[in-house]
Parts: C-alpha cells; structure tokens; sequence
C-alpha cells in the first residue's frame, strides 16, 4: 500500500496495490472455489430440479393448513415466504427452532411490501441441495405444533 514511511512525508505505491492494504483473503478464495467445484459437481439443473422438488412438496403441505398462507409468486423455487393467521412469524420461528428448523422471520428489509400484502412480518423457509423430503415432513410436523399451540 505504501513506498515509504517517514516523520516527514509517506510515499504510497501505484494503484491498485495502494487500495490492497492486509493480506489477500485466501481461505475465502478457497473457500469460494471448492464450493464452485462442488456445485458443478452435481450440476445447476439437478440442482434446480431437486430444489423444486422440495418446493412443490412443501407447498403441498402449507395447502393443508387453512390458517396458513404461501405469499410470492407460485413458481417460486427453494423459497417460501408464508403467514400464518394469529400467529406471529417471530413465534412460528421460534416453535420451528425447537423442532431443528431453521427459518427466516421478519419483514426481510421489505416494510413496503409487508405493509402492501396486510402482514407484520412473514416466515420464510429455505431448501437447498442438502435438504431432503425428510425435512419438508418436519416441517409439516412443526407445523402442526405451532397451529396446536396457538389454536
């Protein structure tokens, strides 16, 4: 980043180098690149395909519950935003948690559209390549267990 230093006057070097102060972020370069390899390993379309899969299953489930609505746009792949009438997605995160999901609640820095679609906040659940049907039939669980706890 600099030539030199003195009391009297610094010296920096020629761009770029002079903006690259530290040490170049290797492991996450790395990190970067294995994940690249095994994303390519499987393949973007096997893991579209898989994700909406999950997806459709899920929606499938969320159909179930009369209370429960799927908000966004119905070909929507890997990820369901959902409210769920008199029940706040902070308390479905929480129930969720304790099932050993992992969701997402809040208003996801989209106030406008909360306020646009009559909500406070939404849930959101996520599927990616390491998700399986499993974990949509424990989400269909859980579920359940936040209608039975807020009926």
């Amino acid at each position: 980043m600099i030539e030199t230093v003195t009391f009297a006057r610094t010296t920096y070097a020629p761009a770029p180098q002079r903006f690259e102060a530290g040490t170049p972020h290797i492991v996450g370069v790395l990190g970067l690149h294995a994940a690249i390899d095994y994303v390519e390993a499987i393949g973007l379309d096997a893991i579209h395909a898989h994700e909406a899969t999950l997806t459709e299953a899920a929606r499938d489930v969320m159909r179930r519950f009369n209370s429960l609505r799927v908000l966004g746009p119905k070909d929507a792949t890997g990820i369901l935003s959902f409210a769920m009438d008199g029940v706040h997605p902070h308390d479905i995160g929480t129930i969720l948690d304790e099932a050993g999901i992992n969701i997402r609640a809040g208003h996801h820095c989209a106030q406008p559209l909360m306020q646009a679609l009559g909500v406070p906040a939404t849930a959101r659940v996520s599927f990616g390549v390491y998700n399986s049907l499993d974990d949509v039939a424990r989400l269909e669980k859980a579920l359940h267990t936040v209608v039975r706890i807020f009926q």
